[in-house]
């Protein structure tokens, strides 16, 4: 089994589902009591916020190199907005990076898919880091095309879902945001943040839902049993 290095507290709650969607994957595969052998560096997301997204670099560089000076074979960046620096990373610490946006575009062309819906940060909504890997892919990506609307989301991530909040009123709002973009084209959508899955999921629409925290996680538990 290959050794992976999580970066993980961005945030704390979506971590918790790595570790438990990757421990799980490895389980079913090799039975008994084999679980995934892996590492994690838990960043304080405060720093993260003091020093906005695109300052924290440096965080993420550290945690990765403290990772891979402890025996990690491969990286996981535990957060969709955190792969605005995975190509520097990765060219940066020579290990591979588990790309989230890579694995799904995967997954969204494995159902013939092209119209794609995207909710997540304002980074991930509105940056080409994300919405480019997708389009790579051959999709084309709709996002909320109100500015309003993308701060809501960005609002909702940050103090509710970010710290395990769930309220009802939210639940509502993105379902009629998702419902928007399907009016809009959209074909399938994805949950483009580890903690959107904490509030809906598939059971809330007719319509394909693409988890990114278990794609990823899928996608890493076949690198580590490859």
């Amino acid at each position: 089994m290959r050794k992976i290095g999580l970066v993980g507290g961005i945030s704390w709650v979506s971590t918790i589902d790595y570790y438990r969607f990757i421990n799980e994957g490895v389980n079913e595969r090799l039975g008994g009591v084999n679980f995934a052998e892996c590492l994690i560096y838990s960043l304080n997301f405060g720093d993260v916020q003091d020093k906005t997204w695109e300052g924290s670099f440096d965080l993420l560089h550290n945690a990765c190199e403290s990772l891979k000076q402890s025996g990690a074979e491969a990286i996981v960046l535990c957060a969709n907005t955190a792969h605005l620096f995975a190509d520097q990373l990765q060219e940066k610490i020579a290990l591979p990076i588990i790309h989230i946006g890579t694995e799904t575009a995967k997954a969204i062309n494995a159902t013939g898919i092209k119209n794609i819906g995207l909710l997540g940060t304002v980074f991930t909504m509105e940056k080409d880091f994300y919405i480019k890997k997708l389009e790579d892919h051959g999709l084309n990506v709709l996002v909320p095309s109100k500015k309003e609307t993308r701060d809501y989301i960005q609002f909702t991530l940050k103090e509710e879902l970010g710290r395990g909040v769930i309220l009802e009123e939210t639940k509502t709002q993105y379902i009629q945001i998702i419902n928007d973009l399907i009016k809009g084209g959209a074909e399938g959508i994805i949950l483009g943040c580890t903690e959107i899955p904490m509030l809906i999921s598939q059971d809330d629409f007719e319509i394909p839902v693409f988890d990114t925290t278990k794609i990823h996680c899928e996608a890493i538990v076949d690198y580590m049993l490859s």
